[in-house]
């Protein structure tokens, strides 16, 4: 690496000196910040059309929070989570994931004055695991949930909204969501002890790691990828032959409800969720473009996650989204996540720097995001308008010395390759201050 003015050997040392990035963690710039952010704004979009309301959350919540919630022996709980002891001896945990944090906030802040309430958030969330493709140790969740509502509709509503964010970031194609019911409280006890026979019977046979699990929580291994699991988990009892009718009918209603909102799904006997207070619907939706970790959104009902927490039964309904996984999905070099003309405002001398400072500001203040403007803090004429090309903009707006107000603005539109502004930025001419009242000239 050369850093201008530097010796090379200084440069090399500096670099060395310079502290690096922690293992699991990224820097988001340009193209990749871009899809972030577009993301993100879609996201905002979509939680509007349904109503969702916005939440924001602390990073960090007492570690019980967690521990009570997700359960003490979870992975994520015994080997993923980032816990610290503060100066008054709390023990603190940066959250790894948004729902037990919201249930909290539902406790105690008095939020069941306004259920059913539908909240939407997003932000960071740290977990101690492998990186790989799209996941990190810091990393960026959107979320959605739907707290107070046992009803079908609810859950419908949240994946006809997950369906139709993907869909609106131009990832819905080959992205597949996979639906299973875990049943109601007395269908999965009872699927989870024929489990628990079935499996004990084949532990010796079983990989390490189901074998840990069939004494915590046995409905994981049927999601187990280790090839020792699999002729296991293929005759393992299913949960449709325990299911009670309300669950059927609970089941029922949910896919009807996504048939009749044109949401496409394909049965997933084997989603499961470990934890015993996940009720009814499970659901992913997951693609084959991000290598192993096919998931982009995933959630379920959680119907006793707030009793867990101290509270009344309260049904729940929830899911989040890794927002770098979707990014990845969306991004691209030459991917443009806003048609919105960018102006590049160019003095064709050093004496019209103010001049051309004045016309920028004026038009970010009076186009009503109408265009976007472009200006640079240094230099002007040739050099300042190819580095405006290199990034971007749509057109260039040179500002001359002229008596006549009329020829002081000149537009070349760079879309059509030629001098003569097209329709679209045309526009821009409305908005110019007095006394400048054409975008006239010889370019």
């Amino acid at each position: 690496m050369r850093i201008s003015g530097v010796g090379t050997n200084r440069a090399r040392r500096m670099a060395q000196e310079t502290p690096q990035a922690i293992r699991g963690t990224q820097d988001i710039f340009g193209a990749e910040a871009e899809a972030f952010a577009h993301v993100v704004e879609t996201f905002e979009r979509v939680r509007k059309l349904y109503r969702f309301r916005r939440a924001e959350m602390p990073v960090f919540e007492k570690t019980a929070v967690f521990s009570r919630s997700l359960g003490e022996t979870t992975d994520v709980v015994s080997k993923e989570m980032y816990s610290f002891e503060d100066r008054g001896g709390d023990s603190l945990t940066l959250r790894p994931e948004f729902t037990a944090g919201i249930a909290r906030a539902y406790l105690t802040n008095g939020w069941q004055q306004h259920a059913p309430l539908k909240l939407a958030t997003h932000g960071p969330l740290f977990r101690y695991e492998r990186p790989q493709k799209g996941r990190y140790r810091q990393f960026h969740q959107i979320d959605a949930e739907v707290i107070g509502a046992a009803e079908p509709q609810a859950d419908v509503e949240l994946l006809a909204m997950a369906d139709q964010l993907l869909t609106e970031l131009g990832v819905a194609d080959g992205v597949t969501l996979l639906l299973n019911t875990l049943g109601d409280a007395p269908s999965r006890d009872a699927w989870r002890s024929a489990l628990v026979e079935y499996f004990q019977d084949h532990r010796a046979s079983l990989s390490e790691d189901s074998q840990e699990r069939l004494d915590k929580n046995p409905l994981r291994i049927l999601d187990s990828k280790d090839p020792r699991d699999k002729p296991f988990t293929a005759d393992a009892p299913k949960i449709d032959d325990f299911l009670s009718g309300e669950a059927q009918d609970f089941f029922g209603k949910v896919t009807q409800g996504l048939d009749a909102a044109g949401v496409e799904w394909k049965r997933a006997p084997a989603l499961v969720r470990g934890l015993d207070y996940y009720r009814h619907t499970a659901f992913e939706f997951v693609t084959d473009r991000l290598g192993a970790q096919g998931t982009v959104l995933g959630g379920g009902r959680y119907d006793g996650l707030i009793e867990t927490l101290g509270g009344a039964h309260t049904p729940a309904v929830g899911w989040a989204a890794g927002i770098e996984r979707l990014a990845i999905l969306v991004g691209g070099e030459d991917v443009d996540f806003d048609p919105t003309p960018v102006f590049a405002v160019v003095p064709d001398q050093q004496s019209m720097r103010e001049e051309a400072d004045r016309i920028a500001f004026h038009l970010r203040s009076t186009s009503n995001n109408k265009f976007y403007v472009w200006s640079a803090y240094r230099g002007h004429g040739k050099k300042l308008a190819e580095k405006a090309k290199r990034d971007g903009v749509d057109a260039i707006i040179f500002v001359r010395e002229s008596d006549d107000p009329r020829k002081v603005i000149h537009v070349q539109n760079l879309k059509a390759g030629g001098d003569e502004p097209s329709s679209d930025l045309l526009e821009i001419v409305s908005y110019l201050p007095a006394p400048y009242l054409s975008a006239s000239g010889d370019g």
